[in-house]
């Protein structure tokens, strides 16, 4: 019995930075999200203004190092997968807080169809949770949740064949009430992951006083890891010597919310349209 819907795979392409080499190194995440229009098309039909949504540290980074950021996306054939270059000099936005870790860039997915790509869009009003159903559905620590990315640069080689990791809600409360823009989950999160979508795991069962959860939906992004420090320090000059890092097993996830702000503010500067 699948727990997540296999399309929302296809959601998921790798993001890398072009080498001198013509080659490219795929270091983080991104996937296809899809905010409602508020209009429809000749069948009636609800339309949606898709962007690829990754970390802004993620454009942001490129830019700084004055590197050409890339997306892959796979074939519909079934083997390969096509190239497309990110546009770092104007078509793309980022949430208007510049602590707030999302940036988004504009998706033509009639070329995507036309050159035969494989591709889901996660809709934000039917494949995701917003605040105000978080809190009703009584999310809290313990959930299980769904992380899908490209760790370690582990993108495949032909096609993205992204890895599905699982992990737990750490700590929620304070976003639920308003007082963070994050929430922690504990779970394996390691560069690469970087713009990865977050699912809340399906669970029928509930204790008493709780809502189950039916539905695999997305609540938020992965932007960084929690780092566990130690210092090294000198017996002779009591100053630093060496500083040791590891991964704690705690990361920040942005909220679904905050992909919806970002998007709503590339509409109001036509970079989404």
């Amino acid at each position: 019995m699948a727990l997540m819907p296999p399309a929302f795979l296809n959601s998921v392409v790798a993001i890398g930075v072009a080498t001198g080499n013509g080659q490219v190194t795929f270091n983080a995440t991104g996937f296809l999200y899809g905010h409602p229009s508020g209009e429809v098309d000749d069948q009636g039909n609800k339309t949606y203004r898709v962007a690829l949504v990754t970390n802004r540290h993620v454009l942001e980074g490129a830019i700084a190092k004055k590197q050409s950021l890339q997306a892959r996306f796979n074939t519909l054939t079934g083997s390969g997968a096509n190239t497309y270059p990110i546009d770092t000099q104007e078509r793309w936005a980022v949430h208007p807080d510049p602590k707030v870790d999302v940036a988004v860039v504009p998706i033509d997915t009639r070329k995507l169809e036309a050159d035969g790509i494989e591709y889901a869009i996660l809709l934000g009003d039917k494949h995701a949770l917003s605040h105000e159903e978080a809190r009703a559905g009584q999310i809290s620590e313990g959930d299980g949740v769904f992380i899908l990315g490209f760790p370690l640069r582990l993108a495949g080689k032909e096609r993205n064949y992204a890895i599905t990791r699982q992990g737990i809600v750490a700590r929620v409360q304070p976003w639920l009430k308003g007082y963070d823009r994050t929430f922690l989950i504990d779970a394996s999160i390691f560069p690469g992951n970087s713009g990865g979508p977050v699912f809340l795991k399906p669970e029928l069962a509930s204790i008493e006083g709780t809502k189950s959860n039916s539905h695999c939906s997305l609540i938020g992004m992965v932007s960084y890891y929690l780092a566990y420090r130690e210092e090294a320090i000198s017996k002779q000059t009591g100053l630093t010597r060496v500083i040791f890092e590891e991964n704690s097993g705690l990361a920040a996830v942005v909220p679904h919310e905050r992909i919806q702000e970002a998007i709503q503010a590339a509409v109001a500067e036509r970079i989404v349209e």
